[in-house]
């Protein structure tokens, strides 16, 4: 009799799972069909991930390389010093994440505001009296995390560059210390490194550790994330310096749409993700620069670390890594590319989410 009712069930079951995938046939093949048409002009490797409601509802690899790609590949893993030396992509693929890290970076930075350690409203003079000898002191901590300090940085790829040469924290404020004013703090938008490496060493003041260590602590260890770091060098480089895997941003991600929670574990309050959430980019903001791949993306708007997009939010990287997340709908989303051509990125952003978007109503 037991034999008979475990093989009904298991009759059961079975029925309910081709239902389901019958209910489910032809959700996502859309986004299937752009994946396979647009990763060979995203560096011929993509994986992409949605969840709804705490469960994964698509994911996906693609590796469609030509020779060209996986010799670049190749030869940009070997310079970062990846194992996987450009290797196909899964969800635990390793890469150096770019601007995506700005998201990260803002996160741990609030929760010192959390505790209150940090005040959004804080001077940077009142942690790093370098910035108030070279007139910069009373640039507000608001103000780093939200691209307005007024200074004037060199362009993004320069200004990284430089940064990797510098031995120390300290060395790499006092150069953004000696950096020339394009307008007053909190009056001009410039996309840059300046103001997340300043709050980074604010933190570092306050936590005593490194901005890595910090961010193991604070944002990695309770989210799960043990694939993700801000690398090995001197100086942590809050603005792109994190390195990722698909699986460990989405972790991140479920944080942020869970409102500070993640899988009961309280890491940000509400009340942070929601301030990190609000526009900050009033009429009365001059644009002096933002990238092409985020301008064009209808209503832009920018928070601490994460432009608003619209319903959604998100911090797209220079190699083509795209995390969102749109709060109404209750999903949130994470494509990882590497590529470094721009052309007709943009316009990818609104189409895939605009094709996620259809099958998550």
């Amino acid at each position: 009799m037991v034999k008979i009712i475990v093989i009904l069930w298991v009759l059961a079951t079975a029925c309910i799972e081709v239902r389901a995938q019958a209910g489910d046939e032809g959700r996502f093949a859309n986004v299937d069909a752009w994946l396979t048409a647009n990763t060979p002009k995203m560096g011929g490797r993509a994986v992409l991930i949605v969840e709804k409601g705490g469960q994964v509802v698509y994911s996906r690899a693609v590796n469609d390389r030509n020779g060209g790609q996986r010799a670049m590949d190749h030869w940009m893993a070997r310079r970062e010093g990846d194992a996987s030396e450009g290797g196909d992509y899964t969800l635990t693929t390793r890469q150096p994440m770019a601007s995506c890290s700005k998201w990260l970076s803002a996160a741990l930075v609030m929760t010192f505001v959390d505790e209150g350690k940090l005040n959004l409203d804080d001077t940077v003079g009142k942690w790093l009296p370098v910035m108030t000898a070279h007139g910069k002191g009373a640039i507000t901590v608001r103000q780093c995390l939200s691209h307005l300090t007024g200074i004037k940085e060199p362009p993004l790829r320069e200004s990284i560059s430089e940064m990797r040469a510098v031995r120390s924290m300290d060395e790499a404020v006092a150069m953004i210390a000696k950096m020339p004013m394009e307008g007053e703090p909190g009056t001009v938008f410039h996309y840059s490194n300046a103001g997340l490496q300043i709050a980074g060493a604010i933190v570092e003041k306050i936590g005593g550790k490194t901005f890595g260590a910090l961010f193991t602590e604070r944002i990695a260890l309770p989210l799960g994330m043990t694939q993700t770091d801000f690398g090995k060098g001197p100086v942590a480089l809050p603005s792109g310096g994190a390195i990722s895997t698909p699986e460990d941003y989405m972790r991140f991600l479920e944080m942020i749409i869970g409102r500070g929670l993640y899988h009961g574990v309280r890491v940000l309050s509400e009340q942070s993700i929601a301030d990190m959430q609000v526009e900050r980019l009033g009429p009365e903001v001059r644009i002096a620069y933002t990238p092409v791949q985020s301008a064009a993306l209808g209503h832009v708007g920018y928070g601490y670390g994460e432009w608003i997009l619209g319903d959604a939010v998100s911090s797209p990287g220079l190699f083509g890594s795209f995390p969102w997340v749109v709060n109404d709908r209750g999903y949130c989303a994470f494509l990882m590319t590497f590529y470094l051509n721009d052309k007709g990125k943009q316009q990818r952003y609104e189409e895939i989410m605009r094709l996620v978007d259809e099958d998550c109503r």
